[in-house]
């Protein structure tokens, strides 16, 4: 891996090329086969990699070009899942959220072939990271009609990720991250404790980095119990909030590495190169570099092209002249 002080990284999701949201449209109207739509998202894929490492970023992801929905996408993949209705998440978005009607089970992988078309368009000019929802939020975000407990279903899709997992580090995946935005909202010990158990099995004698992702929540409710996770890296947002997660997590021993929004991915306004230095200054008074990887807040989806990539280049131009700083 790279040695290489404050890598810049993404979250995941990269807005979707307005030619893949065409094709999808077209494949529910059954006017394009299932085929023709995946050769049209990995060309998108391949577009979205390329800008990523244009913009300088050291650790690309695939954009997830192919996924509509970071709930639905995976149930779709899970055995045990059903279609339901469609649910009101914020504002005008919708999903169909999903009914478990029976006992989980593992498919096939879900997300190997995404880093496999990731890794080959880089050869080797960046580093790939992979991503998946995580077993707490797939069953906080589903209708539960056949375990006893959520708990019970939690564990039941740690097991299946966990698969999931050694089959990315199979095929070389040096970053691997789970995505977890439903546990920073719920206050409840009880529910940091399922989460907990859940990532100690998806991570188990797993030797690539593992990230979780958080986002968007009331995080003094996950802290320091979140320290107590089995994982490498925690990656938060920052300047949504107005750097008051800092305030939570410099009460705390921080013993893990730090993923670090210095972009707000929640505002069209593109940061200027000396405000995100600043933003970046923060988490250095805190940890050493090597343990900061800034990165946008969350993922890029809701922005434009053309102003994702703006905050991706401004990441890595700040990030270049800290480096020769420090």
């Amino acid at each position: 891996m790279s040695k290489k002080i404050l890598q810049t990284t993404v979250v995941g999701s990269y807005p979707r090329l307005s030619y893949v949201v065409e094709a999808v449209a077209k494949y529910k109207k059954k006017l394009i086969s299932k085929e023709e739509l995946k050769k049209i998202t990995d060309h998108a894929t391949t577009e979205v990699v390329e800008e990523q490492i244009k913009a300088g970023i050291d650790i690309i992801a695939d954009g997830e070009q192919y996924r509509e929905d970071m709930e639905v996408y995976f149930a779709e993949r899970i055995s045990g899942f059903k279609e339901g209705d469609w649910i009101r998440i914020w504002g005008n978005n919708y999903y169909r959220k999903p009914i478990v009607h029976k006992k989980v089970g593992f498919i096939a992988p879900m997300t190997v072939e995404d880093y496999l078309l990731a890794e080959k368009v880089t050869a080797g000019r960046a580093q790939v990271k992979q991503m998946y929802t995580g077993p707490y939020t797939i069953a906080d975000w589903a209708f539960n009609d056949a375990y006893d407990s959520k708990a019970d279903l939690v564990l039941d899709l740690a097991r299946i990720l966990h698969k999931e997992t050694k089959e990315l580090e199979k095929k070389g995946c040096p970053y691997i991250q789970i995505d977890e935005p439903a546990l920073s909202t719920h206050n409840s010990k009880d529910e940091l404790e399922i989460a907990r158990q859940a990532i100690e099995i998806v991570t188990k004698g797993v030797k690539a980095k593992t990230a979780i992702h958080i986002c968007y929540g009331d995080f003094e409710n996950i802290f320091p119990g979140l320290l107590d996770f089995k994982i490498d890296l925690i990656d938060l947002e920052f300047t949504n909030n107005q750097f008051k997660t800092l305030d939570i997590i410099k009460k705390y021993d921080f013993n893990k590495e730090l993923g670090f929004g210095c972009v707000d991915v929640h505002t069209k306004r593109v940061e200027s190169k000396e405000e995100v230095k600043e933003n970046i200054k923060k988490a250095l008074k805190i940890l050493p570099p090597e343990k900061i990887y800034p990165k946008p807040d969350c993922g890029l989806k809701l922005l434009t092209r053309e102003i994702a990539f703006k905050k991706l280049c401004v990441i890595s131009e700040a990030v270049k002249e800290l480096r020769a700083e420090l």
